[in-house]
């Protein structure tokens, strides 16, 4: 049998900023203030991410370049890696990214890279929750309910336990 499947999915977009809801806004602006940190000597595209946990706690992460470029760290990562070694009991439940280049925020929204896809659907299996995503950029924010929006066919933990004998 020969099937042809269809892989969709919604988003709400905010055309600007006060259009958010106030807890929105108040952590876009914490993932663009700390896009400012990024060290991004090479690209000069300085990436924030914020995490707010369910204790309403915000944890920041800003990329990381080095010389040998697979060596450095994504804006996600470093958040997601900072909420995890310091705050294992307090899990994630929204994350908004900003990037930025020498002109200042993007005029639209950066999604994560692949490798950040696959790190923010781990966090989601390992929480067993969704974490809600928002991609903000001058003209506009999206905001999407799971990881899963961004990576439909992802790979996790499910499949390596399905495939043991």
């Amino acid at each position: 049998m020969i099937r042809t499947n269809n892989i969709s999915f919604s988003y709400t977009e905010y055309g600007k900023d006060e259009d958010l809801a106030p807890g929105d806004l108040e952590l876009v602006l914490a993932a663009r203030e700390i896009a400012l940190n990024a060290y991004a000597p090479y690209s000069n595209f300085r990436v924030g991410a914020a995490i707010r946990l369910k204790s309403g706690i915000i944890i920041k992460g800003a990329n990381v370049e080095n010389a040998a470029f697979p060596s450095g760290i994504c804006a996600e990562r470093s958040a997601l890696s900072n909420s995890v070694s310091n705050h294992p009991d307090d899990i994630p439940v929204e994350i908004a990214v900003a990037a930025m280049t020498d002109e200042g925020i993007t005029a639209g929204f950066v999604s994560p890279c692949g490798s950040c896809r696959q790190v923010i659907a781990e966090e989601e299996t390992r929480i067993g929750k969704p974490i809600r995503i928002l991609l903000s950029g001058r003209n506009n924010t999206i905001v999407l309910d799971s990881i899963s929006s961004l990576l439909p066919l992802q790979f996790n933990k499910t499949q390596l336990k399905s495939n043991l004998p």
